[in-house]
């Protein structure tokens, strides 16, 4: 006999009402992990569907978690080629992609991992055909031939593979088929878009099925950069995935798959962010009149940024998408992603075995002009030896069955995982850094008198100079125009070989069981006890000794008495030495390693007092590893060298370390379903400790756990200025934002509730809707370490608001009406879905000038199909009504101005001083013509 599975999945092959509850599951909790790969299939005589959402066969009305699935339909009407598309289905997710296409950010219930730091581990993992993928940026590839997805909220791990703090992403193949097959599509586009698909499927021998699945896209870019001739954010890829499968009895099945994906693009071009799209830019791209100091009218690094080469049209450009780059800068991009896994399932007849043993490649290089502007500032050059790299080996076991007759249903496993990261880096200040540098701190002091762009330190030749002397004394004079010098000679240096090398290891076991107590009343207690280790090394070599010699010049003027000296000598240090970057660290090796265990789990009561309804209650434990942040800025602030710590660089590894997220959730749900009619409430509560935080602050990236604190630190922890109208952040934070760690606890907490219904009165027209309210905010008592420390400053916005792109409200809906067209066989294609998104704000640290507005998406598609759908003809549109906005605002590297002590210079621009910033702006409309075919 086969397994309970497989039994369940041929009846699915012939129940009737398959596709049309995929279909609306969207809107209602269905398929889960290892859920049979055919469950979708006709809607005629309204037969209750078959699901796996705990490691079982169940009905769909029976499975007491927060899942959405998606079939393979929906996924095609919707236009999705990989998570991103899933946005417009699922309500409670959203998927995003920034500075780069290898760097996607899911997010679900408003919770997930910010930025694109290849240390941090996703809050909301992807797994594809059972395999974990290492960064959720990885689901940003073509999917090929997809059976459908599954979206599973909350903490996730007692059924199996990784676990997860938020959720998970489950994506499935479609598997071979022992009857003979094949499907074609072409597609054509606006900005030249070209999309060629096509599989082939069939038997072998009599228990030995093949299939193939290829994919090839090319597209012209959505940026302009006519500096250079050439248009950004392109695509050009494609995909390959070849599967055997192998059922020599009822008992055993063996699946191989082995894939391979290649991209060749150039991504991801940012603009500026302009008045006329943020209410609070407000004057921040406003220039100072040439030696004027700065107003609260102007701005003097605008003035900077024009006199070196910047258009002033590009400040405020709304959401055009002409791109300023600096000239000879690339974009280019290369990633292969590729692997193969072996799924083995045998039915031991009290109890089912499955194996999941997988190996994974993915390489990833990124170029990019990184200051995204005209002048030449901050570049990432198209090196070949510069990438991300994963090595990935994992191993998954399950075995379950059945005991005292049928009352318990238990599933043992173990997971264990040997994940190799390797980063290579060479990030580099550019030509006109110098220049840049010098007139940044000259503008943006009381020396702005002297200001003069196009003279070597950016001042006044000779009478500079002799100011300065005058001004500053025979002692710190020299030091100061000597270091004004020395910043000439930081351009075009920086990076050249920075090597980061992380081995983790990961193992776990785990149980979930359902404990039936009556026929209507259900338990399920499920646990995990998970080992994470982790070992970090890093090299660096690095061009820059000028910083050395600004270093070695002002140390001693960082102590003068005055004021002044003191700024101008700090100053010149940070900008000189911006990111750690240095010389002093040439051929110097740290290291460090770090060990966790952790016991997570779940428990669920679920009650049928109907046989039509569900109510359920649960709580679960989640977590996810620590590490190490993989950026060398993170080590110390510029200003004193290495050498002046305690050990040195390996002194300072510690401060790369980041400690494991953790979640206490609790949800109350309840689902009620007749067939053509579903309806589901969920409930939810999850408090996340040590949740771990990835931000740019405009120079260096900081991974920061938040925590709360339970006493009252009386604003230590946040920015004044919003009380009391003083013009910087609270400079007391540091001493007052402090916590007795017996008083720390969780930092973070999403709550709200789900609503979905769907409706498919015929089998031929089907609605879904969703509602998702989460308020995912942070406490208003914010540390940042389990031991109390204060919250790191450039966070200070934090305290008691809401998390970066966490929109409270979230709809989405969709309608597809699949008529008969005559008595032909001919059948026609109406489809429409949409998502509206309340206003989030898109920094992880809060900023106003980040902020968004609410918006709505729809996208659309018409056809005409042919008889059993062999042939079919579709016209689509994405974002139909050409909605503009921006994915995420961030602080434009380097590109901040000077700041004055007058509370007017502050106020309109709180609160980030003189900052200025630059967005990712999501895709404009898209729209063209589908061909497919099947026989």
């Amino acid at each position: 006999m086969k397994s309970s599975s497989l039994r369940a999945a041929r009846f699915m092959r012939t129940s009737a009402l398959g596709v049309s509850l995929a279909i609306a599951a969207v809107s209602v909790p269905a398929f889960a992990q290892d859920a049979p790969a055919d469950t979708a299939t006709d809607d005629s005589d309204n037969t209750p569907i078959v699901v796996t959402a705990q490691g079982r066969a169940q009905l769909l009305s029976d499975v007491p978690v927060a899942i959405s699935a998606v079939s393979a339909e929906t996924l095609q009407n919707s236009g999705a080629n990989d998570i991103r598309q899933l946005n417009q289905v699922a309500p409670s997710l959203l998927v995003s992609s920034t500075g780069s296409e290898a760097n996607g950010s899911a997010r679900i219930r408003g919770i997930g991992t910010v930025g694109d730091n290849p240390g941090l581990e996703s809050s909301v993992p992807v797994f594809i055909d059972g395999v974990y993928r290492s960064r959720s940026g990885i689901g940003l590839n073509e999917l090929g031939e997809i059976d459908r997805i599954e979206v599973q909220r909350g903490p996730q791990g007692t059924l199996g593979g990784r676990n997860s703090s938020a959720g998970l992403i489950s994506i499935y193949s479609k598997k071979p088929d022992f009857q003979f097959g094949a499907t074609g599509e072409i597609t054509y586009g606006n900005y030249d878009y070209w999309r060629l698909g096509g599989s082939v499927t069939g038997p072998i021998t009599d228990t030995l099925a093949a299939r193939l699945d290829g994919v090839w896209v090319k597209r012209d870019g959505f940026y302009n950069d006519t500096a250079n001739d050439r248009d950004v954010n392109n695509r050009d890829r494609y995909f390959l995935r070849g599967q055997l499968l192998f059922e020599p009895t009822d008992a055993l099945s063996v699946r191989l798959i082995a894939d391979y994906t290649s991209r060749d693009e150039e991504c991801c071009a940012a603009t500026y962010v302009g008045p006329g799209v943020n209410q609070y830019i407000g004057n921040l791209n406003t220039p100072t009149a040439v030696g004027a100091g700065a107003t609260p009218t102007s701005n003097n690094i605008i003035n900077v940024l024009r006199d070196l080469g910047q258009s002033l049209g590009a400040f405020n450009q709304g959401y055009a998408r002409d791109i300023s780059v600096s000239p000879g800068r690339s974009f280019a991009g290369k990633t292969k992603d590729y692997g193969f896994s072996g799924q083995i399932d045998y039915d031991f007849g009290g109890a089912t075995l499955t194996s999941i043993t997988a190996y994974r490649e993915y390489r990833s290089s990124q170029a990019g002009d990184v200051d995204y502007g005209t002048v030449d500032i901050l570049y990432r050059a198209p090196d070949k030896d510069a990438y991300r790299q994963f090595h990935t080996f994992t191993q998954e076991l399950r075995l379950q069955g059945e005991a005292f007759d049928g009352k318990l249903d238990w599933l043992v496993g173990g997971f264990y995982a040997n994940e190799k990261l390797r980063v290579r880096d060479n990030l580099r200040f550019g030509t006109q850094y110098g220049r840049f540098a010098a007139c940044r701190l000259i503008t943006g002091t009381a020396l702005s008198g002297l200001y003069s762009p196009t003279n070597p330190s950016c001042i006044i030749p000779g009478v500079g100079p002799a100011t300065l002397l005058g001004a500053f004394g025979p002692v710190a004079g020299p030091d100061i125009v000597a270091s004004l010098a020395a910043l000439d000679g930081i351009s075009d240096k920086g990076s050249i070989n920075d090597v980061y090398r992380q081995n983790g290891e990961n193992w776990a076991l785990f149980t979930h069981n359902i404990f039936h107590i009556t026929d209507k009343l259900d338990f399920t207690f499920g646990v995990r006890y998970t080992n994470a280790k982790k070992k970090f090394s890093a090299t660096f070599t690095n061009d820059n000794t000028a910083c050395q010699v600004i270093q070695g010049r002002l140390l001693d003027d960082l102590q003068s008495p005055n004021a002044t000296i003191r700024a101008v000598a700090g100053g010149l240090i940070g900008l000189g030495c911006q990111g750690n970057s240095t010389a002093e660290l040439n051929n110097v090796s740290i290291n460090d390693k770090r060990s966790e265990d952790e016991w997570t789990g779940t428990a669920i009561l679920s009650y049928k007092p109907v046989d039509d309804l569900m109510v359920y209650a649960s709580y679960s434990r989640g977590y996810k590893a620590g590490g190490f942040n993989l950026d060398r800025s993170a080590l110390k602030s510029p200003i004193l060298p290495f050498a002046a710590t305690p050990g040195g660089a390996q002194g300072l590894v510690q401060n790369l370390q980041f400690d494991p997220e953790k979640v206490d959730s609790y949800e109350i749900g309840a689902k009620y379903s007749t067939g053509p009619f579903g309806l589901g409430l969920t409930f939810f509560r999850s408090d996340f400790s040590s949740f771990q935080l990835n931000t740019f602050n405009g120079t260096v990236f900081l991974v920061q756990n938040i925590n709360g604190c339970d006493s009252d630190l009386n604003g230590g922890d946040r920015d004044q200025s919003k009380f009391t109208g003083a013009p910087n952040f609270n400079a007391a934070a540091a001493t007052t934002g402090a916590c007795p760690s017996d008083d720390v606890s969780h930092g973070v907490r999403s709550e709200g509730f789900e609503l979905e219904a769907s409706l498919v009165p015929a089998r031929s027209f089907r609605m879904t809707a969703g509602l998702t309210y989460a308020r995912t905010k942070y406490r208003g008592n914010l540390v940042g370490n389990n031991s109390g420390a204060p919250l790191d400053q450039a966070l200070r916005l934090l305290p008691g608001n809401n998390l970066s792109n966490a929109p409270e409200l979230v709809a989405t809906g969709s309608v597809a009406w699949t008529p008969d067209i005559g008595s032909s066989g001919l059948t026609g294609l109406v489809y429409l879905d949409g998502r509206m998104t309340s206003d989030y704000n898109t920094g992880s640290d809060l900023f106003p000038q980040k902020e968004q507005n609410g918006y709505a998406i729809f996208n659309a598609r018409i056809g005409i199909r042919g008889p059993d759908e062999k042939w079919g003809i579709e016209f689509w549109g994405q974002n139909i009504f050409n909605k503009q906005y921006a994915q995420v605002a961030f602080n434009s590297p380097f590109q901040e101005g000077g700041t004055s002590t007058t509370t007017a210079f502050a106020d309109p621009q709180y609160p980030g001083g003189r900052q200025i910033f630059s967005q990712f702006l999501a895709e404009p409309r898209t729209y063209g013509v589908t061909l497919r075919g099947k026989f």
